[in-house]
């Protein structure tokens, strides 16, 4: 009878959660471009994970905090309704070009989404009230709280906010008393506590914390 290393194994099923969908040509070169970049995007099981939650809820307006290369952009399209539109916020210029290219070359027109150029925390405020689908967050981890805030505003009843990078490697540690362990303790406590949410943190990527609002 097999017996498997715990230690190891567990990197071992990590790799095989990361591996088990593979990126078409428009991902790997999004990816590929956020390496030049020196971005660092979503790893394929998180993307994965947005592409479910987007197709699970038939999302038709989807708000994204972090174009990076497109990559996390990529994935939930090809998750969201076939007339959904992505609304990506990012305050790099040049990484929001790219990422255009790249949603063109995989086949969506301009109606599928629209590319904001501006901090995240400056334009959430602008857009509508419970006029969104999901929201998916990949920024500093430090203001997350005041970003769940604007997510849980923008939801409709039934929709999905999604923060990414909420696992690093100092959140085990009880001692780790720096911002973003701080921020991130902060942040999962206030999902966890707030009773118009239902939540689930998925140990994917760098660690995704998803609250359902309810109606």
């Amino acid at each position: 009878m097999w017996v498997p290393d715990a230690a190891t194994d567990l990197w071992a099923l990590r790799d095989h959660v990361a591996s088990y969908l593979a990126e078409d040509d428009a991902l790997l070169a999004a990816r590929a471009a956020a390496a030049r970049a020196g971005c660092v995007p979503v790893e394929p099981d998180a993307g994965a994970a947005l592409r479910f939650l987007a197709a699970t809820i038939g999302a038709r307006a989807v708000v994204e905090v972090g174009t990076g290369t497109g990559v996390s952009g990529l994935w939930l399209l090809h998750g969201m309704a076939v007339d959904g539109v992505l609304t990506s916020i990012d305050v790099d210029p040049e990484h929001q070009r790219v990422a255009r290219g790249g949603f063109t070359e995989a086949g969506y027109g301009p109606s599928r989404f629209r590319l904001i150029n501006g901090m995240g925390l400056e334009v959430l405020p602008r857009l509508t009230d419970a006029g969104y689908d999901l929201v998916f967050v990949d920024a500093g981890a430090a203001d997350h709280a005041r970003y769940l805030d604007e997510a849980v505003r923008l939801l409709r009843p039934g929709g999905i906010v999604v923060l990414a990078g909420v696992l690093t490697a100092n959140v085990l540690d009880p001692e780790a008393d720096d911002t973003v362990t701080l921020a991130q303790r902060e942040v999962s406590h206030q999902v966890r506590q707030d009773e118009r949410l239902v939540p689930v943190l998925l140990p994917l990527g760098d660690g995704l914390l998803a609250a359902l609002k309810r109606g």
